[in-house]
């Protein structure tokens, strides 16, 4: 059965084609043209006997024509069916065109992953975290779906990226989960994709080990011990002084090591720590004890003339594995942030110092939501006193004197 030739310029006259070609036509047909099938889907043969589908539509008030793909490997049935599907979505406003740009345009999940990263740290005020971010999903998400375009990532591929580590390693795993579904909110919000794959994957994976892995800390009797320990040894006195000032503040090193003489008040014994370097972003008032004024003392003595407190050998602030590296290889079993925790055991177990007035001190947030809208003062002058006895509680105990010594 042979159907006549179509010119390729002009759609058929009068009553307009539904389902006009058949399977047999389209394999047995030799004759170069455009056979028109019906929804403005043409089978266009060419003289070397190639066979395609394209489609004639009009989008949003303009003419177009759409390939379709080639045959065998797209079948009539196929054909019909996304003809159906653009004219539908072009009669709706739509536009097929776009659709086809955006599969073209499509990211891959590394590609995608870095635009995110990018986007993201200039944030972070961390440089280790936004080092790990990145370096996390190369290692274990980018071996599997890395070249994956992000709208064909499904809950499978994540599942299958997180099940060597889940159980191994899950606090990485739990991180890489968490940065996987990030990528995949950009992705929604770009519109590549409806859904995120990481929402079903819990139950698929199953619980992990409910360890918590506390920072290392001393007893709050071996503190004094350790300080002894760091000032006796070789470090660079820099490093060793910002260590004690940590230590009798109960700051958190970033705060430290970002600390400037103009936030230090020698004369009214405070150090003002602005709310861009707090972790609850609100800025915190630290009163200084008598010792501390003796480190800042000393300090000023080394000169040098930099704004920052505790200033590197070059001038910039120290580096955050500096403290922690010095801890390590004088054997002191704790982090720089851990003695944090010393100072709250102490002031719990050897002191009468409320509760509020401690958490105050490690300027914690409060909580209750009802008792934070009341709370108007930072309690500072009583703090004042706790960070008194936290400073002579440290000066009574020796190196080799581990006893417990009775509240102030």
């Amino acid at each position: 059965m042979t159907l006549p030739r179509r010119p390729r310029t002009r759609k058929p006259n009068g009553r307009h084609p539904h389902n006009a070609l058949t399977a047999a036509f389209i394999r047995n047909v030799d004759q170069a043209g455009r056979y028109c099938d019906g929804n403005g889907l043409y089978l266009d043969v060419q003289p070397t006997g190639t066979r395609s589908w394209v489609q004639r539509l009009v989008i949003r008030g303009r003419r177009h024509e759409l390939g379709l793909g080639g045959f065998p490997l797209v079948p009539l049935k196929d054909a019909r069916a996304l003809a159906l599907a653009n004219r539908r979505l072009a009669r709706a406003g739509g536009d097929p065109l776009a659709e086809k740009r955006r599969a073209k345009s499509m990211p891959a999940f590394a590609v995608a992953a870095e635009e995110v990263w990018n986007q993201l740290r200039p944030g972070w005020r961390n440089a280790k975290h936004h080092k790990d971010w990145i370096s996390s999903l190369e290692r274990f998400a980018f071996p599997r779906i890395g070249k994956v375009p992000v709208s064909e990532v499904t809950s499978g591929d994540v599942i299958e990226t997180l099940r060597p580590i889940w159980h191994g390693r899950p606090r990485t795993a739990k991180r890489v989960r968490q940065r996987i579904g990030t990528v995949m909110e950009w992705a929604v919000a770009m519109e590549y994709r409806t859904d995120n794959p990481c929402d079903r994957i819990g139950p698929v994976l199953g619980p992990q080990q409910a360890l918590v892995q506390h920072m290392q800390a001393l007893p709050h009797r071996d503190v004094a011990s350790a300080i002894e320990t760091v000032r006796r040894s070789t470090a660079p006195p820099m490093v060793k002084l910002a260590f004690e000032f940590l230590v009798l503040t109960a700051a958190r090193s970033g705060e430290v090591r970002g600390a400037e003489w103009p936030e230090i008040d020698a004369d009214a014994r405070v150090w003002t720590v602005p709310a861009d370097r707090m972790k609850a972003k609100r800025e915190h008032r630290v009163p200084l004890s008598g010792r501390v004024l003796e480190l800042l003392a000393a300090v000023r003595e080394l000169g040098g003339g930099n704004p920052l407190v505790f200033p590197s050998s070059v001038g910039k602030a120290i580096h955050v594995d500096k403290l922690p590296r010095m801890l390590k290889d004088l054997k002191v079993e704790a982090v720089p942030h851990g003695f944090r925790s010393s100072f709250r055991d102490w002031a719990a177990e050897e002191t009468d110092h409320p509760r509020e007035v401690v958490e105050a001190a490690l300027a914690h947030v409060v909580q209750n939501k009802v008792e934070a809208a009341y709370r108007r003062t930072d309690l500072f002058e009583r703090r004042r006193r706790l960070m008194e006895d936290w400073a002579r509680y440290l000066a009574r105990e020796t190196p080799t004197d581990s006893r417990r010594q009775p509240s102030a």
